[in-house]
């Protein structure tokens, strides 16, 4: 079968368009077409339904297009190991971790990763769903529990806890709560129940909504929940992580807290070898060990 012909078919399925996958490949939108109509003589079936919006797989196509998409995962992992066995740490590294910890832990430190190996391109995956690291739709991921994926390599990062916290002003005008009682009568911030998010800080929300609070505003994402407590709109239910780069925050009821939650780094077994994985893994620990001396000293004080 012609790999070229292959290729193209795989990027006129993945856009669902002639013209759009002759824009990602250079080529005219005739020369796609008669590229594809080859594939389909030669295969003796039709791979794509044709309608006035664009392409649709038929039952085959989808067939090939499954095949296509392993192998060009399967490319990327042998490219990815290939670029590894160089002596320098560059190229792409793909990172996926949550909303919260990705925007307000991670990013605010990277630019020290990037002093050490200026030509790593990081591309920075925020989101609540679990992406498959075997199949490659990232090559390293910091996750709130640990991957039940197979072929992974993981460790266990450090333990978060949800805490509530509120902004110096806020609690100037608004008071400090001296018990869980004392909820009720102000505004908490905390993620939607409908998002999703840990199971230790959706249990700590529930169990302050028991205390009929009156008033709330609710976020998609931890960032969202701090961006409201430092506009001093309320109480906040944050990570305890933030409290390093945010000190001014006052924590509100010293003994309310969720479960801890263990945070772990994982990634595919076929890229231990993988400098650009090492040297991120390395730098993610020692930030955290910094974190952890940071904690302990305040601790003393």
């Amino acid at each position: 079968m012609d790999w070229d012909k292959l290729r193209i078919f795989h990027a006129v399925a993945a856009a669902g368009s002639l013209t759009h996958a002759g824009e990602v490949l250079g080529l005219s939108q005739s020369a796609v077409s008669r590229q594809i109509r080859a594939l389909e003589e030669s295969l003796n079936a039709t791979l794509f339904h044709r309608h006035a919006r664009g392409l649709i797989l038929t039952e085959q196509g989808e067939l090939l297009f499954d095949a296509t998409s392993a192998m060009s995962k399967r490319l990327d992992a042998a490219s990815a190991r290939i670029r590894d066995s160089e002596e320098e740490v560059f190229g792409e590294l793909r990172v996926t971790t949550t909303t919260g910890f990705g925007s307000l832990w991670l990013s605010r430190r990277l630019h020290r990763l990037y002093e050490k190996y200026p030509d790593l391109k990081i591309d920075l995956m925020l989101e609540e769903r679990v992406l498959d690291l075997p199949m490659r739709e990232a090559d390293v991921a910091i996750r709130m529990k640990e991957p039940s994926q197979a072929d992974l390599i993981r460790k266990r990062l450090m333990g978060v806890r949800m805490r509530l916290y509120a902004s110096p002003a806020y609690l100037e005008a608004a008071g400090h709560p001296e018990t869980l009682d004392d909820i009720a009568s102000h505004r908490l911030i905390c993620q939607s129940p409908s998002s999703v998010q840990v199971s230790a800080g959706a249990t700590l929300v529930q169990h302050l909504m028991t205390y009929n609070v009156r008033s709330t505003l609710t976020v998609n994402n931890y960032f969202g929940v701090l961006q409201g407590v430092l506009s001093n709109l309320g109480i906040g239910v944050l990570p305890d992580y933030l409290m390093h780069d945010f000190p001014d925050l006052v924590r509100v009821l010293d003994t309310v807290e969720s479960n801890e939650v263990p945070v772990f780094l994982a990634y595919p077994e076929e890229l231990r070898q993988s400098r650009r994985i090492a040297a991120f893994r390395d730098f993610v620990q020692s930030e955290i060990a910094a974190y952890r001396r940071q904690r302990r000293a305040e601790a003393a004080e």
